[in-house]
């Protein structure tokens, strides 16, 4: 039987990913209503819910000489004030100054000797607010598994009903040998068919010729997959060599208004997002002095595949797609009307691939496998950035009685690509996180203008509101549909 413990090979795959300068956690940054609160009552309100989530009291061990993946085991030195942090900022405690807060928390790597999570309590915000910056490996949590622990530690009012205590007081179990976690893990491979699948294959293919496999029909990078052809992504100046330094900034957006532009031009929410983006890049990449004339980048997209049942659940379930982001179009609605057309044919022709694919792929290599396909991808270019579209809670949320005010994901930045963007839709806002290596996009908050002046112009464009689009002119009716609304 197989160990529940034992990370899936999509889940290991992060921690095979993570190198010195790309770090593999997911994170957030929070801003609520309200005086912060005492530290010490954030530590009570978050070890009093953490028998509900508990691999948050765990951390890996790892199988002596690579002999099978690592398990989750109970941390007997667990201690929930190393994990809740506090900090504050200086005066005037502005936005500026708590995106750059954020962004060095999110460049330090969590410590794999820990459970692997960490929440900050930021004091110190003007108007009377605060900010928790939260961040989780993706070892431990994809993107819509990491909301539904954040409903879980928050609440849908003010005034929540109790949470109901464990039935028992938790008690680490003993930590596993060395020598019990090689023999758990042979055993494993000798009796559960598909560690015997694994073992055989590890044996019969060298990592030269999976990563070849691997290469010429799936990518396997991060756990995700997605068809991108042989053709490597196009060069661009996001992809540079990082190094472990970010920055982090975020622009704030209306998903009544996305969905009001997707209403009067045709195509999906997420087909607005990415138009948007694509204008953006456009905008910043010809600021720079690049030609963008007939120029196109590559989003690797990554899909949920979690059934409604296994919501809740940790770990991985993921497929991807990838979307060329056409940022030589200057026309937003042109624009919109190819993205649109390119993701519909993508999901025709089937081209997300689900993960228990890749499971299957990654779970029998062995980790050198799943390293050398990782360096195939840095070396190839296969994608120029990530966009990542996460649909949140549309209710409130409350901490303590804070009602929360916006919410700010990050993606995190694999080699050589050096920006991330992350959406998250949270209670009628639809937020973008933009994640920066901190030598490569030092203007970082430049993008982000041209992704609100992107925005704009859309939704001028679509007649949705009487913003003036950028030559100054104000539409007087909608443009034409890209093609009926889904």
């Amino acid at each position: 039987m197989a160990n529940p413990h034992r990370l899936t090979g999509l889940d290991s795959s992060f921690l095979h990913l993570e190198r010195d300068a790309a770090h593999m956690h997911v994170a957030a940054c929070a801003v609520f209503e309200g005086a912060a609160p005492a530290h010490e009552e954030l530590l009570e309100m978050i070890e009093s819910r953490l028998h509900l989530v508990p691999r948050y009291r765990q951390r890996l061990a790892f199988v002596p000489l690579g002999q099978g993946r690592p398990v989750w085991v109970d941390d007997p030195h667990f201690n929930v004030g190393y994990h809740v942090r506090q900090t504050a900022l200086p005066e005037p405690g502005g936005e500026d100054q708590l995106k750059r807060l954020t962004g060095r928390v999110f460049s330090q790597a969590l410590d794999r000797g820990r459970p692997l999570w960490e929440v900050w309590l930021v004091e110190g915000l003007a108007a009377d607010r605060f900010a928790l910056l939260s961040k989780t490996h993706h070892a431990l949590v994809d993107g819509v598994s990491g909301v539904d622990i954040m409903a879980v530690l928050f609440d849908s009012s003010p005034d929540p009903m109790p949470v109901a205590p464990p039935e028992h007081a938790w008690v680490p179990k003993p930590l596993p040998s060395r020598a019990q976690l090689l023999a758990d893990a042979l055993k494993e491979r000798a009796t559960v068919p598909g560690e015997m699948a694994r073992g055989v294959r590890a044996v019969l293919r060298g990592p030269r010729a999976v990563a070849e496999r691997l290469g010429e029909s799936l990518v396997a990078l991060g756990g995700l997959a997605w068809k991108t052809g042989l053709q490597p992504a196009p060069s661009s100046l996001f992809n540079v060599p990082i190094g472990p330094h970010r920055r982090f900034t975020w622009v704030r957006g209306s998903l009544d208004e996305f969905k009001a532009v997707k209403n009067a031009l045709g195509g999906t929410v997420n087909d607005v997002v990415l138009a948007v983006v694509a204008g953006a890049l456009g905008r910043y990449m010809r600021l720079h002095g690049e030609d963008t004339d007939g120029a196109e980048l590559r989003a690797m997209i990554p899909v949920s595949i979690r059934a409604d049942i296994e919501r809740g659940a940790l770990g991985n379930r993921v497929a991807a797609m990838w979307a060329p982001l056409p940022v030589g179009i200057t026309d937003p609605v042109e624009r919109l009307a190819a993205v649109s057309a390119v993701m519909r044919e993508g999901k025709d022709s089937g081209q997300a691939v689900g993960a228990q694919v890749l499971t299957r792929l990654s779970g029998f290599a062995p980790t050198t496998i799943i390293s050398q396909a990782a360096r195939l991808q840095a070396r190839q270019r296969l994608f120029n950035l990530v966009v990542t579209n996460v649909p949140g809670p549309q209710q409130p949320l409350y901490l303590l009685g804070r009602k929360l005010d916006g919410l700010f994901p990050m993606v995190p930045l694999a080699q050589n690509t050096a920006l991330g963007i992350a959406i998250m839709s949270y209670d009628g806002q639809l937020n973008f996180g933009l994640a920066g290596d901190y030598d490569a996009l030092a203007d970082i908050g430049t993008l982000a203008d041209e992704l609100r002046s992107s925005i704009e112009e859309l939704a001028a464009a679509a007649g949705v509101r009487g913003a003036p689009s950028p030559d100054g002119s104000r539409p007087s009716r909608p443009r034409r549909a890209v093609r009926a609304a889904n």
